[in-house]
């Protein structure tokens, strides 16, 4: 028996469960976990199961592939708790990167962190501790589409199928993001759609804010207008300074990225548009 993780979505009308339900059957299927989602906005209609079954995935993926002509359906299969393999970018930031490590190697977060990249050679002896192979990447103005293609060199050489920014305070060119399109998440310092762009702790200082925030999101050309995956958030007072909130938001940042990761290689995150449907 392997346990599966079958996630997809389609054009909303009646008999798509059922027709799932019975090709896992006819396939020896055992269903142990099944949620869907239809939007009345969109629409679309989303699904995510979890199935034991006797069945080959080149069984499995033929008969899916047949339902997927009747049903305009767009679908992935793979096995649950199988590690994502994972690339993160930093600058100096090390909250981020520590954290996804741990949960890594503690906490059982479906990740393999493959690579750590980074403009600055401030994160190499954290990815040494951890035993992550540290690339430091330069970005000047005029090296950043070299910078670049160094990049997606190493997700091509080491088979990365997700690119964790974990406080990379660098801006992706629209080439990049595309590439990069669903299967890359950003964690911003802040509650968005609020305080996007460059110093948000300040931002929200000055304008004497009561609740901190950080926002998970897939990668865009947008700047920091992509899928939102997941957001937390923080109590303040008028007390505190930039510098408690930079203090207090390293924890809420860690906290919703590492839910966000986890969304995501766990297969629960379905992109609906500029939305997000998270079956948790």
């Amino acid at each position: 028996m392997t346990h599966w993780v079958l996630i997809l979505s389609c054009p909303d009308r009646p008999g798509i469960v059922h027709a799932v339900a019975g090709l896992l059957a006819e396939h020896g299927g055992n269903i142990t976990e099944s949620q869907q989602f239809g939007d009345p906005l969109s629409g679309q209609f989303f699904m995510r199961v979890q199935v034991e079954a006797v069945a080959t995935r080149a069984e499995l993926a033929d008969a899916l592939t047949a339902l997927a002509a009747r049903f305009e359906m767009v679908w992935n299969l793979d096995v649950v708790g199988r590690p994502v393999r994972t690339l993160v970018m930093g600058s100096t930031a090390a909250h981020c990167l520590n954290d996804l490590a741990f949960r890594q190697r503690s906490e059982g977060l479906p990740i393999e962190i493959v690579a750590v990249v980074s403009n600055h050679t401030v994160l190499a002896e954290l990815a040494e501790f951890y035993g992550i192979a540290f690339h430091h990447v330069p970005v000047t103005a005029a090296t950043r589409a070299q910078a670049e293609a160094r990049l997606l060199e190493l997700v091509q050489e080491l088979d990365v199928e997700l690119v964790v920014l974990g406080r990379y305070m660098q801006i992706l060119s629209d080439n990049l993001c595309r590439e990069l399109a669903g299967r890359a998440i950003n964690i911003h310092h802040s509650f968005l759609p609020s305080f996007k762009g460059a110093r948000p702790y300040a931002q929200a200082h000055a304008r004497g804010v009561k609740l901190i925030g950080a926002t998970a999101h897939y990668v865009t050309a947008e700047l920091d207008e992509g899928p939102i995956i997941e957001q937390d958030v923080e109590r303040v007072d008028h007390t505190r300074h930039v510098e408690d909130l930079m203090r207090l938001g390293q924890d809420v940042e860690r906290r919703a990225l590492a839910r966000a990761v986890r969304w995501h290689a766990e297969h629960r995150v379905l992109v609906d548009g500029h939305r997000t449907i998270v079956f948790r």
